[in-house]
C-alpha cells in the first residue's frame, strides 16, 4: 500500500511499502490492511502508525485531520499539523500534549473574541438608542428618578 501524510504546507510522509496502518477516529482505533474497502473518516488528535515490508514501525502525530482509503491500496491523511517520528513515546507525550494545549488555547481565544464582539455590539446599541439610556433586563429603560 501507499501512505501519504500531508499538511497545508508540506508532504510530511510518503511511503510506498506499507503493509499495515493503525489510526484513531472518534469511534476509537482501527487498522487498515491491503484490500481495505474505500473509507473516509475524520481523525482525532492522535498518533497514526504503520509497518513497512521489512517489519519496521513508523509513526506520525496528527493534529486531527481526514483519512481516506481509495482502491484498497492508497491511504491519504490530510492534517493541520503532522510530526513524524520513530519514537512513539516521545510523540505521545510531548507532541500530542502540545497539540491538545494548542487546541485549548485556540478555543479560549475564540471565546475571548466572541466576548469582545458582544461587548462592542452592546456598546454600539447603547449609543444608537434614541434616549441614550441604558437598557434594563426586560427591555425597560432605567429611570434615574426611581433610584433603581
Amino acid at each position: 500500500m501507499k501512505l501519504s501524510v500531508s499538511t497545508p504546507l508540506a508532504i510530511v510522509v510518503e511511503a510506498d511499502d506499507v503493509t499495515h496502518v493503525r489510526a484513531e477516529d472518534a469511534t476509537g482505533a482501527f487498522g487498515i490492511l491491503p484490500g481495505h474497502a474505500d473509507f473516509l473518516t475524520t481523525l482525532a488528535v492522535s498518533v497514526a502508525s504503520w509497518r513497512d515490508r521489512d517489519g519496521g514501525e513508523h509513526h506520525v502525530a496528527v493534529r486531527g485531520g481526514v483519512l481516506q482509503i481509495s482502491g484498497g491500496r492508497t491511504i491519504a491523511i490530510a492534517s493541520r499539523e503532522a510530526v513524524p517520528g520513530d519514537d512513539l513515546h516521545l510523540l505521545e507525550t510531548e507532541v500530542i500534549g502540545r497539540f491538545n494545549r494548542q487546541i485549548a488555547d485556540e478555543q479560549a481565544a475564540r471565546t475571548d473574541a466572541r466576548r469582545l464582539y458582544l461587548a462592542a455590539i452592546r456598546q454600539i446599541y447603547r449609543h444608537l438608542r434614541p434616549d441614550g439610556a441604558p437598557s434594563m433586563p426586560g427591555g425597560h429603560a432605567a429611570d434615574p428618578a426611581e433610584g433603581v
